[in-house]
């Protein structure tokens, strides 16, 4: 799915199509335009939009062989990101991750999202409505609309996150948890690597655009990246770091506790191995067939033989239970 938004100072015009053509058609060099790429694997399409645009043909390689690499350095011909976004979503108890690029140049800003981004048809879905006053600005704002709404997403993500956190340290804390519990907290810091990428990607972001010959973005529009996207994302990457402590720490005292519980497993295995050890010593003086055993002619042996076993088991549970070993 194709999705043009055209706009100007007293012009604002959003087209839909699956067809290339038709959208490249309706694309005028004299206004502002954001091209939506939703789930579109075209290659040869997007070739056609790349030059369409007078872009580097090797765009067309960095889109469909997508590698976290965020800012792309080269920004001769225009400003490239390749995003990896932690969503909100959840799913198979992981956070669902939206990939895809942003291609902003001179008067336009090409997404190809591999994964619909909810935050961006948002940010689409306001403009259209003129809550937004894009017509006074360029494109390089809704550059600086989109980061700002997924710093803005992050909030959401850290807040399920805190929430799923506190329900795993009672858990944990309560010594109720096990080796699934474990997993869960594992599989939740893994999912959130995508985070501290996403994070050092926009920090790069933030370093280009301060150079001096750094075209793709407006004076007016750095100010706003430096006023306001800055804090805001030193304030999150505090709050992942603070996030992540809070999951090792949670997987160091579960396992710490899953040790515990093993080694109270093997306590008690070897408490039993020291009860029968005596027992298994006299089974074993009494199966060998000597031929001078006196006390085997004796009509009381055998029940004497079986009190004495029963005797040494109670002595040994009780006093193992006496030292606290059971």
């Amino acid at each position: 799915m194709l999705i043009l938004l055209t706009f100007s100072h007293n012009h604002l015009e959003l087209f839909t199509s699956r067809e290339v053509d038709a959208v490249l058609k309706k694309i005028d060099g004299s206004h502002n335009i954001w091209l939506r790429c939703l789930n579109f694997r075209d290659r040869t399409g997007t070739a056609r939009i790349i030059k369409h645009f007078g872009l580097n043909p090797s765009r067309v390689n960095m889109i469909f062989n997508h590698s976290p690499i965020g800012i792309d350095e080269d920004i001769e011909d225009c400003l490239f990101d390749n995003y990896e976004i932690l969503t909100p979503q959840i799913k198979n108890r992981e956070f669902e991750v939206a990939r895809g690029s942003i291609v902003i140049g001179k008067n336009f800003i090409i997404t190809f999202e591999i994964n619909e981004l909810r935050i961006f048809s948002i940010l689409s879905n306001n403009l259209q409505k003129r809550t937004l006053d894009i017509q006074k600005w360029g494109v390089d704002y809704i550059l600086y609309l989109i980061f700002k709404e997924i710093l803005n997403s992050y909030h959401t993500v850290f807040d399920y996150i805190s929430r799923q956190l506190d329900d795993l340290e009672d858990e944990v804390l309560g010594n109720s948890g096990d080796e699934s519990t474990y997993q869960k907290i594992a599989t939740m810091r893994q999912s959130t690597r995508v985070g501290r990428r996403n994070f050092q990607s926009i920090k790069a972001l933030l370093v280009i655009i301060d150079y001096e010959d750094f075209q793709w973005i407006s004076q007016p529009v750095k100010a706003l990246f430096n006023q306001e996207l800055v804090h805001h994302v030193d304030n999150l990457w505090q709050e992942y770091l603070a996030v992540r402590a809070w999951m090792s720490e949670l997987m160091e005292i579960q396992r710490d506790n899953i040790a515990s519980k093993t080694s109270e497993l093997i306590n008690r295995l070897t408490i039993l191995s020291t009860v029968f050890l005596p027992i298994t010593f006299i089974t074993g003086l009494y199966g060998m067939n000597f031929k001078y055993m006196p006390e085997l002619d004796q009509p009381w042996a055998y029940p004497i033989t079986i009190a004495v076993i029963a005797l040494i088991v109670i002595g040994s549970i009780m006093y193992a239970k006496q030292q606290r070993w059971l």
